[in-house]
């Protein structure tokens, strides 16, 4: 009888000892889980501040979507305006990482390589060997729905089919594609003269002044017309205005330059690409 005793308080306690490491053993294991997931989700994410031109709005904000599934330790932030306007909060100390213009003159004038004609106030804000030119839009002639005033052409804006034409201020991009466009045909004069121009602070101002009808025709870019569903009925060539080209480039200000520069190498992918054809943009020469 003793024996059988011993026996059993011998298997018992082995089974104890056998049940305590077990259970030390899980509760370590579940304590390095824990502590992995807590480090994982107290992991500092990335905020990129991205200040790009008002045309960009329905493409970046889907490339937004796709980034940030692919990157989701990286927050994208997007202001979008007048590339003149998102030029000067960066010049007044706005937090910005990627800045992409709608054309060169903004970016020209917050780069410190290029010509001093233009960076007039010896900005440095560019990231030297950052700068590229990531698409080129069209600028078009649109009308509203069921056009109603018949324009055609951008010669019809000289006769009286036109009682107002929406156009950007002349210190955004498409006004400055615009004044270029009027001026080879002749037209700006007589049309200010005549009370016929009303302005926009910026392209998706002109674009809902068309849409709204409270323009007869409006001259913005192709992507904007797409998107606000607008019919064109002309295309500037280059012997009426030059190339509207988007130029980018990480700033030298920012805190985060190797991750501004990742998502800049990213919008130039051929998934990105794709997004920016759908709307009518095309790739920079």
């Amino acid at each position: 009888m003793k024996r059988k005793m011993v026996v059993w308080f011998m298997t018992a306690a082995a089974a104890l000892v056998c049940m305590t490491g077990c259970s030390a053993e899980k509760q370590e294991k579940t304590s390095g889980q824990q502590m992995g997931k807590a480090q994982e989700d107290t992991r500092e994410s990335i905020t990129l501040n991205v200040f790009a031109a008002a045309s960009m709005t329905e493409t970046l904000e889907m490339i937004q979507k796709m980034y940030e599934e692919e990157s989701s330790d990286v927050a994208l932030v997007f202001n979008f305006d007048s590339s003149g306007t998102l030029k000067t909060q960066i010049q007044e100390g706005a937090d910005c990482d990627l800045f992409i213009s709608a054309a060169q003159k903004q970016m020209d004038q917050m780069d410190s390589q290029a010509d001093p004609s233009v960076n007039e106030e010896d900005l440095d804000f560019v990231l030297e060997g950052s700068r590229v030119d990531l698409l080129e839009n069209q600028v078009v002639l649109a009308v509203p729905k069921g056009n109603p005033a018949g324009i055609e052409s951008f010669e019809d804006l000289g006769t009286d089919k036109l009682q107002i034409l929406a156009l950007g201020n002349e210190d955004v991009p498409v006004g400055a594609y615009s004044t270029e466009i009027l001026t080879n045909l002749g037209l700006l004069d007589d049309l200010e003269k005549e009370g016929k121009i009303t302005y926009g602070s910026n392209v998706k101002e002109v674009t809902t002044q068309v849409s709204e009808a409270s323009a007869d025709a409006g001259i913005i870019y192709a992507t904007d017309a797409y998107s606000a569903g607008l019919a064109t009925v002309a295309e500037a060539g280059n012997e009426l205005c030059q190339p509207a080209v988007y130029p980018a480039a990480v700033l030298n200000t920012s805190k985060h330059q190797k991750e501004a520069q990742a998502f800049l190498d990213y919008l130039q992918t051929e998934e990105c690409m794709k997004v920016f054809e759908t709307v009518g943009f095309i790739r920079a020469h």
